[in-house]
């Protein structure tokens, strides 16, 4: 394979590109194309467009890699329009032209759109493929198109479908290599790969080259050139980012980022945290704080995520908290500030992350907070790209060395001023309808209101009546009978022979029989005169309504003034007293 680090060349070519600045003119590119980039303030070719170009035009294999930002969408995307406009307008449906594959769906989209702005004059067709939205407008979108930019999954789904014919790709390209071999996507490359002819020419651009990328290009690349766009001694990471490292307390680092976020200068800032449940709290922390966030993670619907983009990018919101989903190839201008929120996996994580501001020339700040637990992995890290924070130190809201190094304004607190609060936040962007694929994201999402239905399509709801009852019988006085009433207000101890009706053996007529343990403390209570008795007095067992009838007939002998009783007592004693003497 040959390298430009092997050619004796390549050195004297890169001190002529430091030493001179040129233009996309320069490289003999289309009017159209130069003039439709300049429109957008596009005119010089940063260091790996200017070493890219030249071969990628005479139609050599490429493998590019540079930093992270560095305009590598351009150094493919040029040559890919330069061909579309000498080849002429000949369009199959279904069939692109060129191919471009990239990791995730946010990525596809924004290098989509930069092939859209770079193409806007000659008349290209660009089609975006990704998941997440529905099939059928993709679909007819293939009915003309010249460049295809998709992620792997769909890219196969509609290729398997007959829906994208592969076979007349001229050129393809893989963007961001290596984060496709971490997402596990490097079998379904291999397979797009086997689809599309082999007399293609093929780019593979990435920010680092791990074992099996080289492996997929010799493999797949026909005497690839490797162009690096900085020198050997050169700093992995942006030199133009200003970076910040810090040991910070997990009950503390919510508190600690609220006061970054006050930052003087801070623009637009990303928040990376680990975990999507991370992402989403973070999110919501700083809401509740007064700041204008988002959260953008992969258990969002597709429609979601773009709309926390699009927030972003308009500057409704000025906070993204995102995970690793955003970190890779995202170009959003005017962001300022970085904080990896919890200490990246590794240096490649963290180089990625922290790539997201300093892009283009420009200047930016990156802070990453260490937790005391994650201090073995930082110290790998700050080893593997010579950093100077081998023991970061320790950092709390209250720090005055925090306020001081990040030009934090002396009276700042962990809420956002009132006064401070202009962004609309992102309940100000409209949420797309694009027919998403999958599980639906909120339950009552495809729910009609009640009250917006039909009122005649439904059936009117009858009233209810409600009766308080209690074992069998209504609490109400108003629903009780005169008969009932009346017994209700007899004393204790007569309720229960007067309430009795012939056939229900001393209990309420249709009232279920109630269990024994509860019929011996009713019983109980009524024999000590604390009972209340009535109607909705549940009737006692036979058993106890027998010893509960004896003891009131013996009160009603000692008390009562009536002849019928006193006679009825008399003839019990004169019986059995005869008993005996027979």
């Amino acid at each position: 394979m040959t390298t430009m680090d092997e050619n004796p060349d390549a050195e004297q070519l890169d001190a002529d590109l430091a030493g001179t600045t040129k233009t996309f003119r320069d490289f003999g590119i289309a009017e159209p194309i130069c003039a439709a980039l300049e429109a957008e303030g596009i005119t010089t070719a940063f260091p790996i467009q200017a070493l890219t170009l030249p071969i990628a035009l005479d139609g050599h294999d490429v493998i590019g890699q540079a930093r992270t930002g560095t305009g590598k969408t351009f150094a493919f995307g040029i040559p890919i329009l330069e061909r579309l406009g000498e080849a002429g307008r000949e369009r199959e449906p279904a069939a692109p032209r060129a191919l471009v594959v990239v990791p995730t769906r946010e990525l596809a989209i924004q290098v989509g759109d930069d092939l859209r702005v770079a193409g806007a004059q000659i008349g290209a067709h660009i089609v975006t493929l990704y998941g997440g939205r529905a099939y059928e407008p993709q679909i007819d979108a293939l009915a003309s198109v010249d460049v295809v930019v998709g992620t792997p999954g769909r890219l196969l789904d509609l290729a398997r479908q007959g829906h994208l014919k592969l076979g007349k790709v001229r050129q393809l390209v893989l963007d961001e290599a290596d984060k496709m071999l971490d997402l596990g996507f490097l079998p379904d490359v291999e397979r797009i790969l086997q689809l599309t002819p082999p007399t293609r020419q093929t780019m593979l651009f990435s920010a680092t080259m791990p074992g099996e990328i080289v492996t997929l290009a010799r493999r797949h690349l026909s005497r690839p050139t490797h162009i690096r766009a900085e020198q050997g001694d050169e700093p992995a990471h942006v030199p133009s980012t200003e970076q910040h490292v810090f040991r910070a307390h997990q009950m503390d680092k919510i508190e600690v980022l609220a006061r970054v976020l006050q930052a003087e200068g801070r623009g637009l800032t990303i928040v990376f945290s680990r975990t999507k449940r991370s992402a989403d709290q973070v999110a919501a922390a700083l809401t509740s704080k007064g700041f204008a966030a988002a959260a953008i993670h992969g258990d969002l619907g597709q429609s979601q995520r773009e709309r926390a983009l699009r927030a972003f990018r308009s500057g409704k919101v000025d906070v993204l908290v995102a995970t690793e989903v955003a970190a890779r190839g995202l170009d959003v201008e005017d962001v300022t500030h970085v904080v990896n929120y919890e200490c990246p996996e590794d240096e490649k994580a963290y180089l990625h992350r922290i790539g997201r501001t300093g892009r283009a020339g420009r200047e930016g700040v990156a802070v990453t907070f260490v937790d005391w637990n994650d201090l073995s992995r930082w110290k790998i890290i700050n080893e593997a790209l010579h950093l100077d924070f081998p023991e970061p130190l320790e950092t709390y809201s209250t720090s005055e060395h925090l306020y001081t190094t990040l030009r934090i304004p002396a009276g700042a607190t962990g809420v956002l001023p009132r006064g401070q609060r202009a962004r609309l936040g992102l309940d100000a962007e409209s949420l797309e309808d694009i027919g998403e694929t999958g599980k639906t994201r909120s339950r009552n999402a495809s729910r009609e209101p009640r009250d917006a239905r039909d009122p005649g399509t439904h059936s009117q709801r009858k009233p209810r009546s409600r009766r308080r009852t209690r074992g069998g019988q209504p609490t109400d006085a108003s629903d009780h009978g005169p008969s009932e009433s009346s017994a209700g207000t007899d004393t204790v101890g007569m309720s229960s022979p007067s309430v009795d009706k012939p056939g229900t053996d001393g209990e309420s007529a249709g009232a279920p029989e109630l269990a024994d343990g509860q019929a011996r403390k009713r019983a109980r209570r009524r024999r000590s005169g604390r009972g209340q008795t009535g109607p909705s007095s549940a009737a006692p067992s036979s058993a106890a309504s027998a010893s509960a009838a004896s003891a009131s007939a013996a009160s009603a002998s000692a008390a009562s003034a009536s002849a019928g009783s006193a006679s009825a007592a008399s003839a019990s004693a004169g019986q059995s007293a005869a008993g005996p003497a027979e």
